[in-house]
């Protein structure tokens, strides 16, 4: 079955943008192309447990098995050596993908303590945006009361956009809630 965001996305918006930029051609509209979502370990790398519930949390949000990140090189003031694992990290694409960011955008967001709304400058000006995700318990997947050590994420959400606006615009109509300004 296809995802509800990728039939919204399909039927809704690029008509839409069609409209508003004046693309000649279907293939000029801004599409996902991939969600990475990275949590870091930190301090806590030599603790064999934090690793396993960091995957352990991470598959559950995402429903794909994550992988491990290493060090490329050592930093003296971090107490890290080249090669110690920093964190975890899932790549998906396709249906996941699109299954994932609705869920993000209709239950994960508003669970968020005080959210008035996603930042308009996370864009990099290549069609990428980065949400910043203080604790994991947002997502419904991840249970409160099995939590080993509270863990903050990265998601970067990758598009085809050429610039910062058309990337913002996009997300908008797809639906993240991002404020003006």
């Amino acid at each position: 079955m296809e995802p509800r965001l990728k039939k919204l996305y399909r039927e809704k918006v690029i008509p839409e943008l069609t409209k508003m930029r004046g693309y000649i051609n279907v293939h000029q509209v801004p599409r996902l192309v991939k969600v990475v979502i990275n949590t870091g370990i930190g301090k806590d790398n030599k603790d064999p447990k934090v690793l396993e519930f960091a995957q352990k949390e991470l598959a559950a949000i995402t429903g794909q098995k994550p992988v491990i990140t290493r060090s490329k090189k050592s930093i003296a003031g971090f107490n890290l050596r080249k090669g110690d694992i920093c964190g975890v990290m899932v790549t998906l694409r396709g249906n996941r993908m699109y299954e994932f960011i609705d869920r993000m955008i209709t239950v994960a967001l508003p669970r968020v303590r005080d959210f008035n709304g996603l930042p308009s400058n996370s864009v990099d000006g290549k069609g990428g945006y980065t949400i910043g995700v203080k604790e994991q318990v947002i997502f419904p997947e991840v249970d409160s009361n099995s939590i080993y050590k509270v863990k903050g994420m990265n998601i970067n959400i990758i598009t085809t956009a050429r610039t910062g606006e058309e990337t913002v615009m996009f997300l908008r109509q797809i639906g993240l809630p991002i404020r003006e300004g």
